[in-house]
C-alpha cells in the first residue's frame, strides 16, 4: 500500500471553543448568547438547537425550534469518520481524499480506516484479513431460508430479511456495551453480507449457490460466489476485481445519509448491529436513496432505442416528461468526486465486455448531459448512480443481452467443481457440504459410508416383466392356474404383435 497523506484542517480564524452567536429578538427586544462548538476537524461548526429554546415572547410559550426537513443544515452528532463539501465537490474519509483511497487502498484497508480512524499496519491487517475471511460462512438455514423466496422476488427484500435473521444464529450480539462482542458483530457483518448478498443473486438467476472459497481475497471471493459456473478454480479479471474494489470503497460511507440515519434511529434503541443493519438495508431499498441506481436501469430501459434519446430530452426539459434519473445530486452541487472515478472505471470495464444497446443509450445521456447548457446551468451532471448503473451491465456471468462477459481467466481441469474451500471457517460442523450430506437416521458403516437403499425399480424397467419366458405363469398376479397361464400367454401375444 502506497504512503498517504491526510489533508490538514484550517478552523479559520476566530473559531474558538469561546466564541458565541448573538441573537437579538426583534419583538422583545431581549438579545440571547448562544455558545458555539469549537471547530471541528474540518473547520465546521455548530451550535446546540436546545439552546434556541430560551427565545420566547413570552414566558408560557414553548420556546424557538430549529425547522429542518431533510436535515439539509443539522447535525444529530459529531463525527470525525467522513467530510463532505457538496459546493466543491469535495469528499473524505478519516481526512484521506477519496480519489487517494481509490486509486491506492483495498476495501477491507478502507473499513479499518473509517472504523480505527488511521490506515492499518501490516500485522493489523493480515489479522483483520484473516478474521472476516474466517466468518464468510453463513448457516446453513440462512440458505434454506432464501430458497423459500419466490423466484422472482426483488434482492433488497430478500437481503433485509436475511440480515435480520442473523440476530437468531447469534443471539450474544445484543450485548452491545461488550467490545469484544461489538467486534465480533462488525467481523460477521463484513464477511457474511457479501456471502448472502450473492446467494441472493444466484436465487434470482435460479443459478445453484456458491460457497466462499476462503482461498481467494475479499472481493474476488465475491465475484467468485456470483459468477462461478463449472470451473474448479474461479480467477478474476483483475478489470473486475479492482473495478468492484473500488466500488466497495466509494460506497463505503458518505456522512448521515438515509441509511446511516436509519441505522443510528434503530440502534438508539440498543438494538443489535444485525437488526439495526437490516433497517438500514431498508431504507437503501427506497428509490430515492439505494435505489437510484434501479430508477436508471428502468430509463433506459424505456428509452429503448439510442433514437429516442433527442424526444426523451425534450420531455425532461419542458416537464412534461419523466425525470431524468442519475443526473444531479441533492448534496453535490458541483460534479460528484465518486462518479468521476466511477466513470474512469465503467470505461475500463467496456473495454473488456465491449458494447450493446444499453450502454449505448447510457453513454449518449452522459455526451448530451455534459455539452447541453440546460443542464449544464442546472448542475446536472451524471452521478455516481449513473455510472454505477452503466457499469451493473457488465456483471460477471453474463451481461443484459444475454452475452458471455470475458469476466474470468478459467483455469478448467477435469471433476467436478468444488463448492467449498478447504480452509476451515466458523461455521464448517454446520455448513460443510460433505458432513450436512452425512445427516440423517442412518449410522455410518465401516467404511464411512451410509448404506444405500435399493430404490424400487419403475413398472416399465422391471427386469422380471421383460425377460418372463412367454409361457411362464405370472406369480405377480397370482397366476397359477392352466387357464391363468393361457390368459398369460395371450396377452403376450398380443403385446408383441402390437395389439390391445
Amino acid at each position: 500500500m502506497k504512503k498517504m497523506k491526510k489533508k490538514g484542517t484550517d478552523a479559520g480564524p476566530g473559531r474558538t471553543a469561546m466564541d458565541a452567536l448573538e441573537i437579538k429578538h426583534a419583538r422583545t427586544r431581549k438579545t440571547y448568547e448562544i455558545p458555539i462548538f469549537e471547530a471541528g476537524v474540518e473547520g465546521d461548526t455548530a451550535i446546540r438547537g436546545i439552546d434556541l429554546r430560551q427565545i420566547k415572547a413570552d414566558e408560557n410559550e414553548f420556546g424557538l425550534m430549529s425547522y429542518d426537513p431533510g436535515f439539509l443544515n443539522t447535525a444529530s452528532c459529531k463525527s470525525a469518520i467522513t467530510f463532505i463539501d457538496g459546493d466543491r465537490g469535495i469528499l473524505r474519509y478519516r481526512g484521506y481524499p477519496i480519489e487517494q483511497l481509490a486509486e491506492d487502498a483495498t476495501f477491507l484497508e478502507v473499513a479499518w480506516l473509517l472504523r480505527k480512524g488511521e490506515l492499518p499496519t501490516q500485522a493489523e491487517y493480515k489479522q483483520w484479513a484473516h478474521d472476516i475471511t474466517y466468518h464468510t460462512y453463513v448457516h446453513e438455514n440462512i440458505r434454506k431460508f432464501l430458497e423459500g423466496f419466490r423466484y422472482d422476488a426483488h434482492p433488497m427484500s430478500m437481503l433485509c430479511s436475511a440480515v435480520a435473521a442473523l440476530s437468531s444464529f447469534y443471539p450474544k450480539a445484543k450485548n452491545i456495551f461488550d467490545p469484544e462482542q461489538r467486534n465480533l458483530a462488525i467481523i460477521r457483518l463484513l464477511a457474511k453480507v457479501p456471502t448472502i448478498a450473492a446467494f441472493v443473486y444466484r436465487h434470482v438467476r435460479g443459478l445453484p449457490f456458491v460457497y466462499p472459497d476462503n482461498d481467494l481475497p475479499y472481493t474476488e471471493n465475491f465475484l467468485s460466489m456470483v459468477s462461478r459456473m463449472s470451473e474448479s478454480k474461479y480467477e478474476a479479471n483483475p478489470v473486475f476485481g479492482r473495478a468492484l474494489e473500488v466500488l466497495f470503497i466509494l460506497h463505503a460511507d458518505h456522512e448521515q445519509n438515509c441509511s446511516t440515519n436509519a441505522v443510528r434511529s434503530v440502534g438508539s434503541s440498543h438494538v443489535d448491529p444485525f437488526s439495526a443493519l437490516a433497517a438500514g438495508i431498508a431504507a437503501l431499498f427506497g428509490p430515492l436513496h439505494g435505489g437510484a441506481n434501479e430508477q436508471v436501469l428502468h430509463m433506459i430501459t424505456e428509452i429503448g432505442d439510442r433514437d429516442n434519446i433527442p424526444r426523451f430530452i425534450e420531455g425532461v426539459k419542458s416537464g412534461k416528461g419523466q425525470r431524468l434519473m442519475g443526473f444531479g445530486h441533492r448534496v453535490y452541487k458541483s460534479y460528484d468526486p465518486r462518479a468521476k472515478i466511477v466513470k474512469r472505471l465503467a470505461h475500463e470495464v467496456f473495454e473488456q465486455v465491449g458494447m450493446d444497446k444499453d450502454l449505448d443509450i447510457a453513454l449518449e445521456l452522459e455526451r448530451i448531459a455534459l455539452s447541453d447548457d440546460y443542464f449544464i446551468s442546472r448542475k446536472l451532471y451524471p452521478n455516481v448512480d449513473f455510472y454505477t448503473c452503466s457499469r451493473s451491465h457488465a456483471r460477471p456471468g453474463g451481461s443484459r443481452s444475454g452475452r458471455r462477459c470475458c469476466s474470468t481467466r478459467i483455469r478448467r481441469s477435469p471433476g467436478r467443481a468444488r463448492s467449498t474451500s478447504g480452509r476451515a471457517s466458523e461455521n464448517t460442523r454446520a455448513n460443510s457440504p460433505t458432513r450436512h450430506r452425512h445427516r440423517g437416521k442412518a449410522p455410518l458403516g465401516g467404511n464411512g459410508r451410509r448404506p444405500v437403499k435399493p430404490r424400487r425399480a419403475s413398472r416399465a424397467t422391471t427386469p422380471a416383466r421383460r425377460t418372463r419366458p412367454p409361457g411362464l405363469a405370472s406369480t405377480r398376479r397370482g397366476c397359477t392356474s392352466a387357464a391363468g397361464t393361457a390368459r398369460t400367454r395371450s396377452r403376450t401375444r398380443r403385446r408383441a404383435s402390437g395389439e390391445r
